[in-house]
């Protein structure tokens, strides 16, 4: 480590990070019209979008990007090569086949950036797609750790990009609806919230493969990237639900699931950070080459309310939303109010009163606008120069503290957070470990830790 990543990381430790906050307030949208136009992004241009990750999620936001006039897809890139030789002929007519990230980021080419790489390379990608003058589709989880997230929002602030984190269900219409009756205010002061994301695996879970030869033409080397060094394992790199098997790039199911669950009740709340976090589960059922919890039980308290999370990898039971019987992925948030107990899910939501203290209470008429998709935002929104409903200061509010969770799982202890100044307080162990040691050749961008 050089003497200024030492005096950066000491820096970001032990004070605060005054910079990083200011970006992280950042309302729901803001006017950018004073941040720099990047090339063929006029209003009458097309942009010209590459891919980092040809992944099945990734592939889906290209498509949706790619069916407006106003888009041309130029690059395509993955490690495997059978992934990216499948993603360019989609696009054979326009776009090019690499298979080293750094080369799009470096194409003039390229106007946006859809990172959908394993997830431990996002904060790297984002922070160099900055540097680079791209503007971001980021798939969630935003970041991994806490001085990840503090990076990509300072990285995003200071080289004036659009960044839209991809929690794609924060543009559905129920959502907006469950917004709508929350700050109504007919449930009366909500207290508690408790959300749930569980699957049953079985004792199994995603399997064992023992075989650790690297198939021809997939760069393992490449794959691992910042992350820590381990023999080729063909289940941890067959696809996102399967990366949530292994803490190390992935963060486990809670940084797989909780962007889109949680991302609800911080909305319709207006929550801002946690003031302290305490996070508790084991890995006690599940047998297979991972190594994420199959139990992960997670409190975080706000000044005037607390809200939980439940993850489990071995039982599916659902509460009120359990439906049929077979196991099943289920999911779930509920808003207990004074007045009354709203529970819903992605599609519905359903309440149920105190007794008669909701008589009064009417179904709010819709007003929040329906989303035009969540890439088509993204893509309006790289034109106008406005920052999208997703931008990083408002999913900061998402992302940090699911990586303070995961924190507070390691440590075995709970962590308090000081939101003003994006820092943990009094824990010095904690905060050292917030900030990520990559593997070399690669390297932490500590220098953003303060603006």
């Amino acid at each position: 480590m050089s003497t200024q990543d030492s005096v950066s990381r000491r820096a970001f430790i032990g004070k605060s990070v005054v910079a990083g906050a200011v970006g992280a307030s950042v309302p729901y949208f803001v006017s950018a019209s004073a941040l720099g136009q990047g090339p063929g992004t006029g209003a009458n241009d097309r942009i010209r979008v590459g891919l980092i990750g040809c992944g099945g999620m990734g592939r889906a936001n290209l498509t949706n990007c790619s069916v407006h006039k106003d888009v041309v897809v130029t690059a395509v890139c993955d490690v495997q090569k059978a992934r990216v030789e499948s993603a360019r002929e989609d696009y054979k007519g326009s776009a090019k086949a690499y298979r080293d990230y750094r080369e799009v980021l470096a194409s003039p080419d390229v106007d946006a950036v859809i990172i959908a790489s394993p997830p431990h390379w996002h904060a790297l990608q984002a922070i160099e797609a900055c540097e680079a003058g791209k503007d971001i589709y980021l798939q969630k989880p935003m970041t991994l750790h806490l001085g990840e997230s503090i990076a990509v929002l300072n990285a995003v602030k200071k080289h004036n990009r659009i960044c839209q984190v991809g929690t794609q269900i924060h543009a559905s219409d129920n959502y907006r609806r469950v917004v709508e009756y929350i700050q109504a205010g007919g449930l009366g002061a909500v207290s508690a919230v408790r959300t749930f994301n569980v699957m049953n695996q079985g004792p199994e879970g995603v399997g064992r493969d023992p075989n650790t030869n690297v198939p021809e033409g997939v760069d393992w080397d490449m794959w691992i990237g910042p992350g820590p060094m381990r023999p080729y394992n063909s289940i941890l790199i067959a696809s996102s639900y399967h990366h949530c098997s292994f803490m190390n790039y992935s963060g486990g199911w809670l940084p797989g699931m909780a962007p889109h669950i949680i991302d609800l009740p911080i909305w319709a709340l207006g929550l801002d950070y946690p003031t302290v976090t305490s996070c508790c589960g084991g890995r006690y059922v599940i047998r297979d080459d991972g190594d994420a919890p199959d139990v992960q039980e997670v409190l975080w308290q706000y000044p005037q309310i607390t809200m939980t999370w439940m993850g489990m990898l071995a039982n599916s039971y659902g509460f009120d939303l359990h439906g049929s019987p077979e196991p099943r992925r289920r999911l779930g948030i509920y808003f207990h109010g004074v007045n009354g107990t709203m529970y819903c899910d992605y599609g519905m939501y359903k309440i149920v009163p105190e007794g008669d203290r909701m008589k009064e209470a009417k179904t709010p008429p819709a007003s929040i606008p329906p989303s035009p998709g969540h890439e088509r935002e993204w893509l309006d929104c790289v034109k106008s120069r406005t920052q999208p409903s997703c931008n990083v200061g408002y999913h900061t509010k998402i992302d940090v503290p699911l990586v303070l969770a995961n924190l507070s799982l390691k440590l075995g202890r709970s962590i308090r957070f000081d939101g003003a100044n994006l820092k943990i307080v009094g824990d010095e162990e904690a905060s050292r470990l917030s900030i990520p040691e990559y593997r070399a050749p690669w390297k932490f961008p500590v220098k953003y830790l303060t603006a």
